[in-house]
């Protein structure tokens, strides 16, 4: 596999999650309720996504979307994706029940990413990855390719984890250590967003911070969210 090593500076950084005092080494912490998005239901999962993503680039029109909506890519990680919904329509379904529309729509992981590419008008590259191993680094690896093309000035990064239900413990089970899922957060929802840009002489390389292993894959990119907001403390290698 081809490793991309370009330098990139944090422009924009959120963190929400682990609640309540599990959050004060970390620049944010979501409330319990979030604020419902309009087209979803009954998950957390797209308004963490939603919520993450506004307090990292602030309102629509503001400086960080201002003009760069062409611009801009996304990328989605996560590993089991909105689980609460899957196992919703799996119940509905087994009960013989009617399946609800909106569960059809927003089953789809990247839905929520056409509610916020419209919010502020980002007609750049969505993409959205999985994967058992080094998650993290496979989301930062395709934001690294996607600056690399001239017409792009930034990539959000959003990587988005619901805490594990019965279904996600079912799989991992069945798995077992052959096929892991990977490092999962313990037991909350988690979200994490980054701006990626291509790091220059005025707008320096954002180094990794401290491991945070309570958000499982997402401590990496909790560590550079942790790192963007507290540049005196970072460590380089």
């Amino acid at each position: 596999m081809t490793t991309l090593d370009l330098p990139r500076a944090v422009v924009g950084a959120a963190c929400l999650a682990p609640w309540g005092d599990r959050a004060r080494d970390v620049p944010g912490a979501a409330p319990v309720d979030l604020t419902s998005v309009p087209g979803f239901v009954t998950s957390r999962f797209n308004p963490l996504v939603a919520a993450v993503a506004e307090q990292c680039l602030g309102a629509p029109g503001g400086d960080l979307v201002r003009g760069l909506g062409e611009r801009t890519a996304i990328v989605l990680a996560t590993a089991c994706g909105d689980t609460t919904t899957s196992d919703l329509a799996t119940r509905k379904l087994v009960a013989g029940q009617v399946h609800s529309p909106l569960l059809f729509f927003q089953s789809v992981t990247t839905s929520i990413l056409g509610h916020l590419a419209k919010r502020y008008g980002i007609t750049g590259p969505v993409s959205c990855v999985s994967a058992c191993e080094d998650l993290a680094g496979s989301a930062l690896r395709l934001a690294d390719l996607l600056l690399f093309d001239d017409e792009l000035e930034q990539v959000l990064v959003i990587g988005v984890e619901l805490a594990p239900n019965d279904r996600v413990t079912w799989v991992r089970d069945r798995l077992g250590a052959e096929h892991p899922l990977g490092r999962l957060p313990l037991g909350e929802d988690a979200a994490v967003a980054l701006l990626l840009r291509r790091a220059t002489p005025g707008r320096p390389a954002v180094p990794p911070g401290p491991p945070h292993p309570a958000y499982g894959w997402l401590g990496q990119l909790v560590g550079l969210c942790t790192a963007a907001a507290h540049p005196d403390t970072s460590t380089t290698d």
